[in-house]
């Protein structure tokens, strides 16, 4: 059953009940990946009438897909992408990586949002932005599923112009997902650069395990534990 098309709802909601003028859409891609950016995109649209089919990207096909963010570029009234690197995930931790390419992608806009449209239900944004959480908004909000299409083939694009520095890994592909060519080549080839090193597919790679870094979680243990020793609690 097809979905039904984004609406303006939620942004007239906003605009009625807190006075905001200018609304973002915020979605982001590249969470569960193993190997690149956590990429978001920021939009902002207006109420105009959007393009024919623009959904959840992830409903799409990749020629659809990229046919929809060629227009969409054009039709938005702004978008701006911000990212978050392997290194700043494994030191920050998702959640932070995520307040931060959401922050870059929203100060790389023309003007200041007044309210921001967040896909999903946690806002990992927080203060000093106003947000609305929808869950499924990338497919029942315009702004959103704009954004949605545009940081996918943006990314999917980024990827794949890593992929011809690492051929074997596929990522033009894969986009640096799991995949069976994406797991062998981590086997053969052990993780790299553009890997994320403080995920847990090292821990089922004997050869490689050495170069787990710690995450953000277990580093920020160590730091307690090494502030409580100095402190004589142990």
């Amino acid at each position: 059953m097809a979905a039904d098309p984004p609406t303006h709802r939620v942004e007239r909601s906003l605009r009625a009940t807190t006075g905001a003028r200018i609304v973002a859409g915020v979605d982001e891609v590249g969470r569960g990946a193993w190997a690149g950016p956590v990429t978001v995109c920021a939009a902002v649209t207006g109420l105009r009438r959007p393009p024919e089919g623009l959904t959840d990207s992830k409903l799409l096909t990749v020629g659809r897909r990229t046919e929809l963010a060629s227009v969409l570029g054009e039709w938005v009234t702004a978008y701006a992408l911000g990212h978050a690197s392997p290194r700043e995930i494994d030191t920050l931790g998702m959640t932070a990586a995520l307040r931060l390419a959401a922050g870059r992608a929203l100060a790389g806009l023309p003007e200041r949002p007044d309210a921001v449209i967040l896909d999903g239900k946690h806002d990992y944004l927080g203060p000093p932005w106003r947000v609305r959480t929808v869950i499924k908004g990338d497919q029942s909000c315009v702004a959103v599923a704009a954004a949605s299409v545009i940081a996918k083939v943006r990314r999917d694009a980024m990827l794949a112009d890593l992929g011809t520095e690492h051929p074997e890994f596929a990522f033009d592909s894969n986009a640096g997902y799991p995949s069976p060519v994406h797991r062998e080549a981590l086997r053969e080839h052990g993780p790299t650069p553009h890997h994320r090193l403080s995920w847990a597919y090292l821990d089922a790679l004997p050869r490689w395990r050495h170069l787990k870094l710690p995450s953000h979680r277990e580093a920020a243990d160590a730091a307690a534990l090494e502030d409580a020793g100095q402190l004589g609690m142990f």
